[in-house]
């Protein structure tokens, strides 16, 4: 077994694919841990806003969750419908694009890219952040943890998509489980003690009062805990990934994954509130998380405590593997379009889009790098791009349903309209409560990415129009090509390469630069190439000696086959280049590398007219005679 199919697994062909679709369970996991993994860090981002209230604070996270919650079960209803009018996929960027238009597609796409490659970099980092708050002496270590968790999932999604559900499902369900446990218990307690539970573990004391209460600060805190929506959409851009029925099994995946959402937003919101829990600051040594305080009040810190944040932490980093399933696909489908490299579309060996899997990883792992792997960093960077696209997709909904019609028409556009205001207003909120913390870096990229995409689309017509075949094909005898075939030395290389270009047309012009061993390399010409020629009644060779005093041994050759080529323009000039092979890649350290040169100094100098043929001599490591003959031509 290679290192490659222990890795990555052995390759899967085309007719696999189908095998390799997901059922509800397994969605979940794979789909569902962006927005149910938001649990952990949506009302901790909001709590962290109102520190400066201190006590007084937690009181308002209750009502804040069930603002959050109401515009979740709203986006949730109209991205049901999203998933039965497209079961194609594609999500944002497919309804924005054929509803309203290219460039608002493009927007809607270009807002979820930079949404999934963010939700990388704080899933992964809240659940580092996590670790450490069960082991604070790991805190150096933040940043090489964050990368290194990167380095692993990226590793599991490249083996496929049905293994990184049955890998993710475990530690989701463990995650829900405990966090469901946690609530029930903090509830049973809470009613037993009359609405004021003793904490087992008392949380720290609030930070002092620094500020009143007023509606900017609400705002932010508002804006700062609606990251708890991000990756509600992801269902909707994955539902080729389900079995059959897939628009069913996909619209009881994402229904499962709002209800848990609810459960656990509301379940913690109030859990905070009777037992006084507060967020800490991220960068303090004795900072901990909200649940890790929460778990702690209300079960200790025993053995529960242990299994619970081992699964808060596993579920918060596997929370990128949403990104890792949607933003390839989510590539794919624009790069169709001719907006993203069509490398984007190739699948790898186990049926992903390997290249969108590896960019994903490379970005993400530049902004864990820039902001040190800590959540509060991240965070004011972080649901712009979701609600983006969110409002752009629920506008194209409104657009969709009134150009099918239908007898249900009128009720849909009325849902996907709500939709579309409540997330356009919740944008505007973010994008002014955050735009000095770090909203405007998202805001800069936006453009930036668009600027590229459309770049891209049009270097690829450019190429369209130039290729394009407008006529038929005229078939007839072309003229032969006039061959040019550096030469260094007469060996078995040359020869291999001088009876192929012999092959293809009488006109060879051996080219060989003026140097030391020239007159002796002419008189063996004449003996060795010159002379059998003109016995076998073939047309001689031309040698042809090109002065260079400077030793510009390449670029002599690329001018005079140019020049040529000028000179005939009803010939095409064929450069045959040959070029030894060996058998051990360190040997090519021993040899000047100009074959490669030349080839890549004529490609880009090049035109139409000089074509560029390459004749490898593959040396035979165990053949002495032969490899010596090889190395004297080089």
């Amino acid at each position: 077994m290679s290192v490659l199919d222990l890795l990555i697994g052995r390759p899967l062909s085309t007719r696999e694919e189908r095998g390799q679709r997901i059922a509800m369970a397994a969605g979940i996991a794979v789909f569902g841990l962006d927005a149910l993994s938001s649990a952990a860090y949506g009302p901790e981002a909001a709590l962290t806003v109102l520190r400066p209230l201190g006590e007084l604070g937690v009181k308002y996270i209750l009502p804040l969750s069930l603002g959050i919650i109401a515009l979740l079960t709203i986006v949730y209803f109209s991205y049901r419908q999203t998933i039965e009018a497209y079961p194609a996929g594609g999500g944002s960027f497919t309804v924005a694009r054929e509803n309203l238009g290219n460039f608002p597609g493009l927007l809607a796409g270009a807002a979820l890219m930079i949404d999934y490659i963010l939700n990388v970099a704080v899933g992964i980092s809240a659940g580092v952040g996590a670790l450490i708050s069960a082991a604070p002496s790991l805190q150096p270590h933040t940043l090489a943890l964050c990368l290194a968790i990167l380095g692993l999932i990226t590793l599991i999604n490249l083996r496929g998509l049905r293994e990184a559900g049955l890998v993710f499902m475990a530690p989701t369900y463990l995650f829900v489980g405990s966090l469901t446990i946690m609530i029930v218990v903090g509830a049973i307690k809470t009613l037993l003690a009359g609405g004021a539970p003793t904490a087992v573990v008392a949380p720290p004391p609030f930070a002092p009062v620094t500020a009143a209460v007023g509606w900017w600060l609400m705002l932010k805190a508002f804006s700062s805990g609606c990251t708890a929506l991000t990756g509600v959409e992801a269902v909707s851009n994955g539902v080729l990934a389900f079995e059959e029925p897939a628009v069913k099994t996909a619209q009881r995946t994402l229904a499962a994954i709002i209800a848990i959402l609810i459960l656990l937003l509301g379940g913690i919101a109030w859990l905070a509130k009777v037992y006084h829990i507060g967020a800490t600051d991220p960068g303090d040594p004795g900072y901990q998380s909200m649940l890790s305080l929460l778990l702690s009040a209300v079960a200790g810190r025993g053995a529960f405590y242990a299994v619970a944040i081992t699964s808060i932490v596993l579920v918060l980093v596997f929370s990128a593997n949403t990104s890792f399933a949607d933003f390839p696909r989510l590539c794919n489908i624009i790069s169709e379009t001719g907006y993203l490299p069509r490398t984007f579309g190739m699948r790898g060996r186990r049926l992903v889009y390997s290249m969108g899997i590896l960019v994903l990883a490379g970005v993400a792992g530049i902004l864990l790098t820039v902001f040190g792997g800590v959540t509060d960093r991240l965070i004011p960077l972080f649901a712009i791009g979701a609600f983006l696209a969110f409002t752009m997709s629920q506008a194209g909904m409104v657009m969709h349903w009134k150009r099918v019609g239908g007898p249900h028409a009128r009720h849909s556009m009325i849902i996907n309209g709500i939709g579309a205001f409540a997330t356009g207003i919740t944008l505007i909120v973010i994008l002014c409560a955050k735009f000095l913390e770090g909203a405007w870096i998202t805001m800069l990229l936006l453009p930036l990415l668009l600027a590229t995409m459309i770049a891209i689309r049009r270097h690829y017509d450019a190429v369209s129009r130039q290729v394009e075949a407008p006529i038929e094909f005229q078939p007839g005898k072309p003229n032969p090509p006039m061959v040019v075939l550096p030469v260094q030395r007469w060996n078995k290389i040359t020869d291999k390469a001088l009876r192929f270009s012999l092959n293809l047309s009488a006109d060879v012009r051996a080219v060989h630069i003026e140097c030391p061993e020239t007159e002796e390399i002419v008189k063996q010409w004449q003996v060795q190439v010159a002379r059998p020629a003109r016995e076998s009644g073939l047309q001689e060779p031309e040698l042809v000696v090109l002065a260079s005093p400077f030793r510009f041994i390449v670029g002599t050759i690329v001018n005079y086959s140019l020049e040529l080529a000028t000179k005939n323009p009803d010939n095409i000039v064929a450069v045959v280049i040959p070029e030894m092979v060996e058998s051990r890649w360190y040997h090519y350290l021993l040899h000047n590398q100009r074959a490669s040169l030349l080839k890549a100094m004529l490609l880009v100098k090049g035109n139409e007219r000089v074509v560029v043929i390459n004749v490898p001599w593959y040396l035979q490591q165990h053949d002495g005679g032969q490899a010596v003959a090889a190395t004297k031509g080089d």
